[in-house]
């Protein structure tokens, strides 16, 4: 399973011709099997201001599989991998990067990002990257 970070799918919605943007093309004419963080969900919807292109966007994305964090560990454990980063001099600049690692840690989903806080993040711990 591969799952979209917020950088990446806004590169394929905005149609940026970006690596990302025909990688996402791609995996859905190959009918991959394609996730969402739900924490993504919300970042794309919510900057999006015409109506009809929400309703639009909200339709599309809600067609993917949205993957979540299992409960508390969850969160402790990001946590404990925004420290274990540091220790190795790596500071990751948003928690949410961290939320997303998680939810793609513990579903065993290869990420696909546009971010280079997820490039520290997966020299630090067992974060799978989406390579291409």
């Amino acid at each position: 399973m591969i799952l979209v970070d917020t950088s990446a799918f806004i590169e394929f919605l905005n149609r940026t011709g970006s690596r990302e943007d025909q990688i996402i093309e791609q995996l859905i004419a190959d009918s991959d099997e394609i996730a969402i963080p739900d924490i993504s969900l919300t970042e794309i919807l919510q900057g999006i201001r015409d109506e009809q292109e929400y309703a639009e966007v909200k339709s599309s994305l809600l067609t993917f599989p949205i993957l979540f964090l299992t409960g508390t560990n969850s969160y402790i454990a990001a946590a404990d991998l925004y420290r274990k980063c540091r220790k190795k001099g790596a500071t990751v600049r948003n928690t949410v990067d961290l939320l997303i690692a998680q939810i793609s840690i513990e579903h065993k989903a290869t990420l696909l990002h546009n971010d280079r806080d997820f490039d520290a993040i997966a020299k630090i711990c067992e974060l799978k990257l989406y390579k291409k």
